[in-house]
């Protein structure tokens, strides 16, 4: 694999030539829109296959992925313009095999709404070990509140990937509520519902898991969310459900704030099966504007976990979107417009904007004016790229970590799972 940084006067036929590769490959690959019209500094992923088929009349995904002692979901990984679906064409190239990856495998996990694209799920879901969807709620007297989940359940499950269920303090009202997470860490009878209703749950829509997502958990309940955890484990173990905890990116025991003082790293990662670091949000939707992952603060993040948890149970978070902010930034009055990574080429793109890069953080970005009333107004905008996404998953195998965990997968970025195919073998969710 070879992560290409556009350059002026480049085109995807002089890159193409220049590594002997295919130029239809890397348009399909990189689903290039307007393949004519590069932007300086974006990214391409230029794959290198060491097996390819054509394919012949009669042939099937599964025929193929037997023939050559594959499976199917790499048969679709290797071939992303298939959209993990069944339809091919006689003529068409597959690729089969790709080089060698980093040694061992990981774990995938993807956040969904239930609202997602199904093609965009198709096509995705073969990337994945788990599917997380997002999210059941609690209601005051321990009952949960539901999602439409039972198709996203039967799609993941057909892919051999494990559906987990997902349980936050959502209320009814659609917000989420650190005092309801109190009141239930607070009350045992409330705690014994929960538990009761999340194993209910778990057999009847056949989920494999539960992930617990409390946010601003107050610091004198950490202890009782460590005890709730250990209480959900020994209630669903017996049945082999799996256990997760989503935890705020710390980057010490004591470190202050609401987000952070309520999560026992130590604690919650002896309680669970794994735990997913939410290592994104430094730069968000109210705050100033900065990398959302910079791979520099996100490794403080893992250094500091690694001193609690076992490196085989953590899930290191990567976030798929970026924000444009309006400059100057204003404390208390300014707001980032979140967009896709694919949206971001095409607005630099847009605007005439060559896309920098930031070194310390590992993160692409780029400025652009916009006129309003006659008066030239600066954005800049960061993102993640194909260079953002290697760094983070080079992370992952530099301190052998359990996995990764995608937020979200509900806007397909192609260069995100190309990196992640070319350097990891996926461990599969259901056997």
């Amino acid at each position: 694999m070879i992560i290409y940084t556009v350059r002026p006067g480049d085109s995807v036929n002089s890159i193409a030539r220049r590594y002997g590769l295919s130029e239809q490959r890397i348009i399909e690959e990189n689903e290039l829109r307007d393949p004519a019209a590069l932007v300086v500094g974006q990214t391409l992923v230029l794959t290198q296959p060491t097996a390819v088929y054509t394919v012949a009349q009669g042939d099937t995904v599964y025929s193929i992925a037997t023939r050559f002692g594959i499976t199917t979901n790499q048969l679709w990984r290797n071939n992303p313009q298939l959209g993990g679906g069944s339809e091919l064409t006689p003529g068409q190239e597959l690729v089969i095999s790709l080089p060698a990856p980093e040694p061992g495998s990981i774990d995938v996990n993807g956040y969904a709404y239930p609202n997602i694209d199904r093609d965009v799920l198709r096509k995705t879901l073969p990337y994945l070990t788990y599917l997380t969807l997002f999210t059941y709620g609690i209601r005051d007297d321990g009952t949960l509140i539901g999602i439409e989940d039972e198709e996203l359940i039967e799609l993941a499950r057909s892919y051999g990937v494990a559906p987990i269920m997902l349980i936050s303090t959502l209320t009814e009202e659609g917000t989420f509520s650190n005092e309801l997470a109190a009141d239930l860490l607070g009350d045992p009878a409330m705690q014994a519902r929960v538990i009761a209703e999340i194993a209910q749950t778990l057999s009847e829509k056949r989920y494999a898991g539960v992930d617990v997502d409390f946010e601003y958990v107050p610091v004198e309940y950490a202890d009782a969310y460590v005890r709730f955890i250990e209480n959900l484990h020994t209630a669903l173990s017996p049945n082999g459900y799996k256990v997760f905890v989503a935890l705020a990116p710390k980057t010490s025991q004591t470190q202050p704030g609401l987000l952070y003082e309520g999560h026992n790293y130590g604690g919650l990662g002896a309680a669970a099966d794994g735990v997913l670091l939410m290592t994104y949000e430094w730069g968000y939707t109210y705050g100033p504007p900065l990398p959302v992952a910079p791979i520099n603060r996100v490794r403080e993040v893992v250094d500091y976990a690694l001193t609690e948890i076992p490196a085989d149970k953590i899930n290191l978070g990567i976030p798929n979107y970026g924000y444009d902010w309006t400059l100057p930034y204003i404390a208390g009055e300014s707001k980032a417009q979140s967009l896709s990574n694919v949206a971001a080429v095409e607005l630099a793109r847009e605007r005439h904007a060559a896309i920098e890069f930031d070194r310390a953080a590992q993160s692409p970005y780029f400025r652009y004016f916009v006129r309003v009333n006659g008066e030239p107004i600066e954005h800049i905008v960061h993102f993640e790229d194909a260079r953002s996404i290697d760094a983070k998953l080079r992370l992952i195998a530099e301190k052998a970590l359990r996995g990764g965990s995608v937020w979200n997968i509900m806007r397909y970025f192609p260069q995100l799972w190309l990196v992640l195919n070319n350097l990891f073998t996926i461990n599969r969710g259901l056997e």
